[in-house]
């Protein structure tokens, strides 16, 4: 059950860091919002990266070994990262519909999947 309630609030936890890190990009689409300055951008950023923390360090505190958790530091941080590509594509490509992934973007996401499994491989 641990392993569900850690993936879980690593997928929320991405989500809200991807919307405040690169959110703001579009607000050139937003009139209102595309007037504000420099450190307003940040502050906005800032609220949406505490809601990222609320669920991240729960995450971690549950997920962790040393905590009664299934994952070592090591696999913790590895699927954090594999977490946060597929969130990213996803808002990217269905939420912002900027882009679109190319085939080296599909490659290096499968290069990190390998990675993955090298990490949680057992050797």
């Amino acid at each position: 059950m641990r392993v569900f309630y850690t993936i879980g609030l690593l997928v929320l936890s991405n989500i809200f860091m991807t919307l405040a890190w690169y959110g703001h990009l579009q607000f050139k689409n937003y009139p209102r919002l595309a007037q504000l300055g420099l450190m307003a951008v940040v502050l906005i950023s800032w609220g949406l990266a505490f809601f990222e923390y609320i669920f991240q360090v729960p995450a971690n505190k549950i997920g962790y070994k040393g905590n009664g958790g299934p994952f070592s530091l090591f696999e913790l941080k590895t699927i954090q990262e594999a977490v946060s590509l597929i969130v990213f594509m996803l808002i990217t490509v269905f939420v912002f519909r900027t882009e679109r992934p190319a085939w080296n973007h599909l490659v290096g996401f499968g290069l990190i999947v390998l990675a993955v499994y090298v990490i949680f491989r057992k050797w």
